[in-house]
């Protein structure tokens, strides 16, 4: 577990324990470090939000976790149906994922 003092507009910091345990609910993800939302919340956002809450937390996942990471909350054919919308917001991480769903398109694996 890694300890992070997130800032927020209360007097004192508030201490969040961010984990690599994405199995267990009540962890808060490491790649969640600015946003700390617990393994439930995350995976219940991204169900029931609004379509710019979904890309947006969506975004975050691909942009912020480790690649293997990323399908604990979501599924190669749901990113790449998405892609249009999610692609603009993911930074350094663009060309990876731009390389690894043309890869997987190309070869089959996603629909398309």
């Amino acid at each position: 577990m890694l300890s992070c003092v997130i800032s927020s507009h209360r007097r004192s910091p508030v201490t969040v324990l961010l984990s690599t345990a994405l199995d267990d609910p009540s962890a808060v993800p490491y790649f969640l470090w600015d946003e700390p939302l617990t393994v439930a919340d995350l995976r219940l956002r991204l169900k029931a939000a609004s379509p710019e809450e979904r890309t947006r937390l969506l975004s975050k996942v691909l942009r912020e976790a480790r690649d293997t990471d990323v399908w604990k909350f979501t599924t190669p054919q749901e990113v790449y149906s998405q892609w249009p919308r999610l692609r603009p917001y993911l930074g350094r991480r663009q060309a990876f994922w731009d390389f690894l769903l043309h890869c997987w398109h190309e070869a089959g694996l996603l629909d398309g």
